[in-house]
């Protein structure tokens, strides 16, 4: 949410600069992330100077350009400037961009002013038109100025240049009272208040608001005052469409919104200032001088104002006139009914609706506007009239016209403030220190919250309608706290704590150590979010949408099912960093799948590791070497032994999403799956490099492995080597090799490893060559010539007569 503190500064008067509003608005909960320059022109003018232009005659070698020397009134002789403009004269007064001034074209981007020559005359400048300096869009001619400015005056001055600094706050969903400017000012006030600053709030006044004719009533009839706990209207008649004025212009920029008119300009001022959204009808289009806020019959069309033909739900609460829809209520207008620039007459709306239904019929549409941001939060039902007589004086400013109805306020059952009981003791013990009831009660009377009754137990507080997130006491001391400040509670300097007796193989411990491991060899955690679109089960056969655990409020479509693979989230993560040119990642998560079985929901923990790009990069002593499966191999294994899980088997993974994989099974239970992701499903996500993926399932790692501590002396004795080139069949793996020779030895041959594999013309068609080397050692004596040859011999036989090997 943005803030603009120029605006800010006309509900509460403070000297205070923009960082040290931003530090207090912090501590109070309203978290600023950042502070951003806002100009009303870009560049605010600088270097920009009156110029007087003394002469102007043809260039010499273009027939659509001048030759001007203009008096930049700073005491040096008249520079000369070549300039395209039609309407440049002698005696004129204008606006130049002299050496090194900067601009920004149509799109943002700045270009600087330099001397330079223009089909051969030198120019030291530029003589502007509106377009070139963000005044305006002309670019018909040059800006003439009024001739009794003086050269050299600085164009800024006499344009009313607007500077403002805009808080960017991270707003929690709780905190709809801060949803505005009144809002923050009421918080800040709160907050300097706290520290000893007293200044007043100042609040816009609508006494000057009076009904002019009644010319022209609109009938408004509520179907469930439950869906519209209240609704306020009132016409206006006579009004002029035209361009908002600068001063309302720059308000709007400042937060990022674009203006439009005057009269949806003032709309989305006053939503802004205050908090409640406003809507205005074209009253000439209201059929019959009606209005009913009702729902209509499922699978009703109704177009928007973003001309896209929605489908009603039978729950969605509509704005109707006798004929049909205009708006879906506290969303988005129709674009049937809306203002445009032959508007003469307006309805303007103010209302509350019911936070549920307003969400719930944003997110079933598909849309999120300022209105419904604010509905489905919960506004303050007792500012509506407040708030439309405040448009409405804003609208006869500016557009003219004349109040033509009494106001319609529709308010059958007044929402009250709510009732509270505050404990002082509790207030204690949840604050953790004692603060006196005094300033408790100077908080509570800075906040708006009324005391209606005090004993030596606590306070009766009424708590006022905007505050939709304090509905108990906890609430209560939680608003105190914030308004005292968290800084300000005292640390003891004694710690307690309880010590536990815990096992080695817990879940959070076995994930630490791991985590390290992964950490030392490079990998970056990351950690996505449970919430994905459900879109992505048909990228995997085995991913079914029946098992989609669905959201019943979801944020957005893209956030609406939880997770049955991790691999999606990776890959997202992994297509953010390459299109941000970091393209050599190794990745590991700790997160779970989520499934809805006929059985019942189930939840599932795994470890996830993602390796794509080179696995080192390119230097003066190294070309860039991609990582490969045999790397990420080596990566699963070495979590696998940390583990102290060393007897598991080779099989197929069962996943669909690999090109090619294994994966290595413990008894029953498969406790890892790895190797390479389809392209398919890479293209999908615009990756166009190899993405290695592994998942554990940390659940059945978890069951395997041990408590105890295994430790061995170190040995004694010398290791022998001896090595062998065995010719076999193409289809022949080194697994079976290595299961073999520990099948035939299992005291002595202590290491098996392939060293070297060949295929080539030189040897027999469909076969290859494996280079093994055999690590052999006793731990009790040194071994024997004879010993050795006695187990190789064994070791040669068993591969001849059960492989087919042949020593080469």
């Amino acid at each position: 949410m943005k803030i603009s503190y120029n605006w800010l500064k006309q509900f509460i008067k403070t000297d205070w600069k923009s960082g040290e509003i931003s530090s207090l608005l912090t501590d109070l909960g309203l978290e600023v992330e950042g502070v951003d320059a806002y100009q009303s022109v870009k560049g605010g003018l600088e270097g920009i100077v009156v110029g007087h232009v003394l002469t102007c005659i043809q260039h010499p070698n273009a027939d659509k350009l001048s030759l001007t020397t203009v008096d930049l009134g700073d005491g040096n002789p008249p520079v000369q400037i070549v300039c395209g403009a039609p309407n440049v004269a002698a005696g004129q007064k204008v606006a130049v961009a002299t050496i090194g001034t900067t601009l920004y074209d149509k799109e943002g981007a700045a270009f600087q002013i330099k001397k330079g020559k223009i089909r051969g005359e030198e120019s030291h400048g530029m003589l502007c038109a509106e377009d070139e300096l963000g005044l305006g869009g002309s670019h018909e001619g040059i800006i003439v100025l009024s001739p009794d400015l003086k050269p050299g005056t600085l164009v800024a001055k006499i344009y009313n240049i607007e500077n403002d600094e805009v808080f960017e706050i991270g707003l929690t969903p709780n905190r709809a009272d801060a949803m505005s400017h009144w809002g923050v000012a009421r918080d800040l006030k709160a907050g300097l208040t706290q520290r000893n600053v007293h200044t007043e709030l100042i609040t816009p006044s609508v006494s000057s608001f009076r009904v002019d004719k009644r010319t022209l009533k609109i009938d408004v009839n509520i179907q469930d005052s439950k869906l519209v706990p209240r609704y306020c209207g009132v016409t206006i008649s006579g009004v002029s469409i035209k361009p908002s004025p600068e001063w309302l212009q720059n308000r709007l920029k400042a937060i990022g919104l674009t203006p439009k008119n005057n009269i949806v300009d003032v709309t989305n001022y006053v939503l802004h200032e205050l908090g409640q959204p406003l809507h205005a009808f074209d009253a000439a289009k209201i059929k019959g001088n009606k209005i009913s806020v009702k729902t209509l019959p499922a699978g009703t069309k109704f177009t928007t104002l973003d001309d896209v033909e929605r489908i009603l739900h039978e729950d969605d609460l509509m704005i109707c006139h006798e004929e049909g829809p205009m708006a879906i209520a506290g969303v988005f207008g129709g674009k049937n009914s809306a203002v445009n620039e032959n508007t003469s007459t307006i309805f303007l709306e103010s209302a509350y609706f019911n936070p549920v239904c307003i969400r719930k019929t944003a997110k079933r549409q598909g849309l999120s506007t300022d209105a419904s941001f604010r509905f489905e939060r919960g506004i303050d039902p007792s500012i509506t009239e407040y708030a439309l007589k405040r448009a409405a004086n804003l609208i006869k400013e500016l557009a003219g016209g004349e109040i033509t109805s009494d106001i319609v306020d529709l308010y059958p059952k007044k929402i009250e403030d709510f009732s509270v009981f505050l404990n002082f003791k509790n207030v204690t013990k949840i604050i953790g220190q004692e603060i006196s009831k005094e300033v408790i009660k100077n908080i509570l009377a800075s906040l708006e919250i009324k005391i209606t009754s005090i004993s030596d137990a606590g306070l009766g507080l009424l708590i006022p309608t905007y505050r939709v997130d304090v509905q108990r006491e906890i609430d209560v001391i939680e608003d105190i706290l914030r308004v005292y400040g968290y800084n300000n509670v005292k640390f003891t300097q004694k710690l307690n704590a309880s010590i536990s007796n815990s096992s080695r193989t817990e879940d959070h411990k076995v994930q630490d150590i791991i985590a390290n491991q992964l950490v030392s060899l490079g990998f970056n955690e990351m950690m996505a979010n449970s919430l994905t679109t459900p879109d992505y089960i048909k990228l995997s056969e085995q991913l079914r949408e029946e098992f989609n655990v669905i959201m019943l409020n979801p944020l957005s479509n893209d956030l609406s099912a939880m997770r049955q693979s991790l691999l999606f989230s990776a890959l997202e993560a992994i297509s953010f960093n390459i299109n941000r040119r970091n393209a050599d990642l190794r990745l590991f998560e700790f997160g779970k799948s989520y499934h809805k079985l006929p059985s019942g929901y189930e939840e599932n923990k795994h470890l996830t590791l993602t390796v794509t790009g080179d696995k080192m990069p390119e230097n003066w002593t190294a070309t860039a070497k991609p990582s490969d499966f045999f790397l990420f191999k080596g990566y699963v294994n070495s979590i696998l032994s940390r583990l102290g899980i060393s007897a598991s088997q080779i099989a197929t993974p069962t996943s669909d999403v690999f090109a090619e994989g294994i994966a290595l099974v413990l008894g029953n239970e498969t406790i890892v799956e790895f190797g390479t992701i389809k392209k398919s499903i890479l293209k999908h996500f615009s990756i166009k490099q190899e993405v290695l993926f592994a998942d554990f399932n940390w659940g059945a790692i978890l069951k395997v492995i041990s408590n105890k501590t295994k430790f061995v002396e170190i040995p004694k004795y010398p290791e022998v080597r001896r090595d062998l080139a065995l010719l076999v069949d193409e289809n022949i793996s080194f697994e079976s090799i290595y299961n073999l020779a520990k099948q035939t030895d299992k005291g002595l041959l202590k290491e098996i490893s392939l060293f070297d594999v060949y295929q080539g013309d030189k040897l027999p068609e469909g076969k290859k060559s494996y280079a093994v080397s055999f690590a052999i050692q006793d731990s009790t004596k040194t071994l024997t010539d004879a010993q050795i040859e006695k187990l190789m011999s064994k070791l040669i036989q068993n591969f001849e007569s059960q492989l087919g090997a042949q020593l080469r």
